[in-house]
């Protein structure tokens, strides 16, 4: 009879043990300063009067665009989601977040080796290959020609999205989610599923923001680790 009594008790324990607790969320960007992350402006190598590349004003992160080069977060990260809240707050423009970054300059002495996840005004969500590469489905009609693939130089390395009109007007704030599955990624653009790769050459490194040119804003850089 203590037996049968103490078996709902035992229940309990062994569901509670079962349930594993929620990935907790990180923020990236703490909506104060840069730490957590560091600059690369190869322009601004030994040169401590370069107006910087990146900063904090109003609460937001702002990549002012000038002088090209990237924004790197301090820590690497693997299997994750990241979200990523940004407009071009005056003009349409260049900009990226790279995943799975390690190399500094890997490409033109700029672009550290990576997977970008392009933010470019009207191509959001392309996929670019900087020393990294990935697979998607219909190659061919989204990279061009087999021969020309490749991952340094002038080489094939832009992956087109699969969707046109995802993207708000210039001024309006995007959400981008990018989930990182071992060699899987996975990109949301305003909630519309615009690229999805496999065999990923690299499945952890940092992750980077760009300064290519215009003003971007980001006011969220949320990751939240995926369950196991």
């Amino acid at each position: 009879m203590k037996h049968l009594l103490h078996a709902p008790l035992v229940l309990a324990l062994v569901i509670t043990g079962c349930s594993a607790p929620k990935p907790a969320t990180v923020a990236l960007f703490n909506g104060r300063d840069l730490s957590g992350w560091h600059n690369d402006v190869p322009e601004a190598d030994g040169k401590p009067d370069v107006a910087p590349s990146f900063g904090v004003r109003d609460g937001l992160l702002v990549s002012f665009g000038t002088p090209g080069g990237h924004l790197i977060t301090d820590q690497s990260y693997s299997n994750y989601t990241l979200e990523v809240e940004y407009r071009f707050a005056g003009e349409a423009g260049n900009c990226g977040v790279l995943v799975h970054a390690s190399t500094p300059r890997r490409l033109y002495g700029m672009f550290p080796q990576s997977i970008e996840c392009q933010l470019h005004s009207g191509n959001a969500g392309d996929f670019w290959c900087i020393g990294e590469d990935i697979t998607v489905p219909e190659m061919e009609t989204r990279r061009g020609p087999r021969e020309n693939w490749g991952v340094d130089g002038d080489k094939a390395r832009r992956i087109k999205n699969l969707t046109d009109g995802s993207e708000k007007p210039v001024g309006e704030w995007n959400t981008m989610q990018i989930v990182c599955r071992e060699r899987e990624i996975e990109v949301h653009v305003n909630g519309a599923l615009v690229n999805h790769g496999t065999q990923c050459t690299a499945s952890s490194g940092q992750i980077a923001l760009q300064a290519e040119g215009v003003p971007v804003e980001f006011r969220k850089l949320n990751l939240t680790p995926l369950a196991r």
